[in-house]
């Protein structure tokens, strides 16, 4: 059952890929695993999925301990995280990201310099203004960016967001377009680690081939593949 979700995820994206004239290769399908039992998500380990995206750190560190053992899987944070558990975050994450505010970016570089590692981050873009979203706002944007360039720990990707809900997909793609827009705006500023291959983390299980349609190279499927769970 995993298996064929999946497949057909895959096929989705390579179907939206093309429309658009884009490479399908360069759309990665982060599969979101919080409230996902260890058994299912091996059985999604095992029909190809390599990367999984979770909210809650204590949830990831058991899976991730168990899961991880040979290094296989990349695993990312999507969850909103507090500078007391950078050290958590750093350890166990290959990338973060919700990466908002200087405060926590400065606690993981800390981190990430302490464990000798390079930690890719993608900042997190409010850019529906929703007060009870995490992320800088779209016009504070490139001043993080900028405080941020003497962290040598962290190699900032890209672009994250979360858009407002939306009954139809197609309510997603002025804010799916507004963040291409500023991440092009900001990779002409040089403020990327890549600004020739700029991340954009964008699109879940209903609007994913829209966010395709607008550059999405990171897609974050949950519901589409394990189907509903407790929020």
């Amino acid at each position: 059952m995993i298996c064929e979700k999946i497949e057909r995820i895959q096929a989705e994206v390579r179907a939206s890929a093309l429309r658009c004239g884009r490479n399908p290769d360069s759309v990665k399908i982060v599969a979101v695993s919080k409230h996902v039992p260890l058994a299912t998500i091996r059985a999604a380990q095992e029909c190809g999925q390599s990367i999984f995206g979770e909210n809650y750190l204590q949830e990831a560190a058991g899976k991730i301990s168990q899961l991880n053992s040979n290094g296989s899987l990349q695993w990312h944070f999507i969850g909103h995280l507090q500078s007391n558990k950078a050290a958590t975050a750093a350890e166990l994450f290959q990338v973060i990201q919700t990466v908002d505010r200087l405060k926590i970016a400065v606690a993981l570089n800390n981190q990430a310099t302490r464990l000798n590692k390079q930690l890719e981050v993608l900042i997190q873009v409010n850019v529906g203004r929703e007060a009870q979203k995490s992320g800088v706002l779209p016009e504070k944007a490139e001043a993080l960016l900028r405080e941020m360039q003497p962290l040598t720990a962290l190699r900032v990707r890209g672009l994250m967001t979360m858009p407002p809900y939306g009954q139809e997909p197609e309510a997603s793609r002025p804010y799916f377009q507004a963040l291409k827009q500023l991440a092009g705006q900001l990779a002409k500023a040089n403020l990327f680690h890549d600004n020739e291959a700029v991340e954009l983390s964008m699109g879940m299980s209903g609007d994913f081939a829209v966010a395709i349609e607008e550059g999405a190279t990171l897609i974050r499927i949950g519901t589409a593949i394990f189907g509903e769970r407790a929020r």
